[in-house]
C-alpha cells in the first residue's frame, strides 16, 4: 500500500479510505454474505480492532462502501435537457452498482447521508424539478426510480443461470393462463430493456 493510492495518511497511518477499499475488494472475492471486518483486516494485514477503529461498526463500513460506490458516478456530459439528464443519471448509477459484485444488494441495506450519495440525489431531484415537477412529485419520483433500480439490479444480479427453466416449466397454460401468455417475456434475461421500460414509466408521470 503507498501514500498515493490514498491508503496512508501522512504519518503512514491506515486511512478510512484505505479501509472501506478493502472492504470493497472483500466484496468482489467473496460476495456481500462473505463480507466481514476480520475479512476486511485479514486483507489489510491488521487486527480487526484496527479496521473497527476506523468504521466503528460493520453497519457504518456498508455505509461507507455504498457511498464510495456512488463516488463513481460521474456528473460530466449529461444532457441540457432535465428528463433526459434525469434518464442518464439512472442509467449512470445502474452502471455503477453493476460494476460491484452484489453492487445493488450493498446498497438496498443502507441509509447513508454521505457526500457522494447526497450529491446523486441532488442532480436527479435538481433534474426533475428543472423537467417541471413539483417538489412533492421530485421527491416521490426520484424514490420511485431508485427503488425500483435497486430492486431490478439486485435481481440481475442474482438471476439464475439462463439455462434455468423452472419458471417455464412452473406456468403451464392450464393452472396460469395469463403469465403463460407472456412467459416469453418473463424470463431473466433483457434487463437493459426491462430498465428502460421501467424507467420510462416513472418518467412519464413527469408533467409535459
Amino acid at each position: 500500500m503507498t501514500k498515493k493510492q490514498g491508503r496512508e495518511d501522512a504519518t503512514g497511518q491506515l486511512t478510512s479510505a484505505a479501509v472501506v477499499d478493502a472492504a470493497l475488494r472483500v466484496l468482489e472475492d467473496r460476495g456481500l454474505e462473505g463480507l466481514s471486518t476480520r475479512a476486511v483486516a485479514d486483507t489489510l494485514g491488521v487486527r480487526m480492532n484496527t479496521v473497527l477503529w476506523h468504521v466503528k461498526t460493520k453497519a457504518r463500513m456498508l455505509e461507507l462502501m455504498a457511498d464510495a460506490v456512488m463516488g463513481e458516478i460521474a456528473y460530466t456530459g449529461l444532457p441540457s435537457s432535465p428528463r433526459e439528464r434525469a434518464r442518464e443519471l439512472a442509467h449512470r448509477y445502474r452502471r455503477a452498482l453493476l460494476a460491484h459484485r452484489d453492487g445493488a444488494a450493498l446498497v438496498t441495506g443502507t441509509y447513508p447521508a454521505e457526500p457522494h450519495t447526497l450529491r446523486f440525489a441532488d442532480r436527479l431531484v435538481d433534474a426533475l424539478l428543472e423537467a417541471g415537477a413539483d417538489e412533492e412529485q421530485a421527491a416521490w419520483t426520484a424514490w420511485a426510480v431508485i427503488y425500483f433500480l435497486l430492486g431490478l439490479v439486485q435481481e440481475e444480479q442474482a438471476a439464475p443461470d439462463r439455462s434455468d427453466d423452472r419458471l417455464a416449466k412452473a406456468v403451464d397454460a392450464g393452472t396460469y393462463p395469463a403469465l403463460h401468455r407472456v412467459a416469453a417475456h418473463m424470463g431473466q434475461g433483457a434487463f437493459e430493456d426491462r430498465f428502460a421500460f421501467g424507467l420510462e414509466a416513472v418518467l412519464a408521470r413527469l408533467p409535459e
